[in-house]
């Protein structure tokens, strides 16, 4: 009986230190930039790439008021530069009446682990490059082009603007969180 007892005992300590996929799931999906890693929020469900230019993708939850959820796409090893990529970001979108894209779109200088990355948020109509979808009004998209170690990163969160103001704290939690 006491062998009995100990051995529950045993199991019930160990069962903490167990990892199972759901329990991975919940803690969020851990992604390595040459050596540099962070964990992407555990409500941002990692998806299959839908082309061959993604290295991941995440399905970032719909924001309050929102039809449909926002998407985070991460390619690797895609050359142009950060400048050339910002302006090419660009021109997918149509900005506000009244305005011109450089009044609706910011570009700053961050830091992923040390090093120098471009940022781009900018929103208006957004027309996905290469897709026969049709134009989206009033969204938003959060870009990074990162220079790592080996190779070039982007980020690219594009969504309804609401959705990705609500998801850009986390976001940018996320990049600065890479070490």
């Amino acid at each position: 009986m006491r062998r009995a007892a100990w051995l529950i005992v045993l199991a019930l300590t160990a069962l903490p230190a167990c990892s199972t996929p759901a329990a991975d799931e919940a803690k969020g999906t851990e992604v390595d930039l040459d050596g540099l890693k962070a964990t992407a929020p555990a409500a941002w469900k990692k998806e299959e790439p839908s082309n061959n230019f993604r290295w991941m993708q995440f399905r970032v939850p719909k924001g309050k008021d929102d039809k449909e959820d926002a998407e985070l796409a991460i390619s690797r090893g895609l050359g142009g530069g950060a400048n050339a990529n910002v302006e090419r970001w660009k021109k997918s979108f149509t900005p506000p009446a009244g305005k011109t894209v450089e009044e609706s779109s910011k570009v700053e200088e961050i830091k992923i682990g040390g090093a120098k990355a471009m940022y781009l948020d900018v929103s208006g109509t957004f027309t996905a490059p290469f897709s026969k979808a049709a134009p989206q009004p009033d969204y938003r998209m959060l870009a990074v082009y990162y220079d790592g170690k080996d190779k070039a990163f982007t980020f690219k969160l594009v969504g309804p603007a609401k959705t990705v103001e609500a998801a850009k704290k986390d976001f940018d939690e996320f990049l600065k969180s890479f070490k």
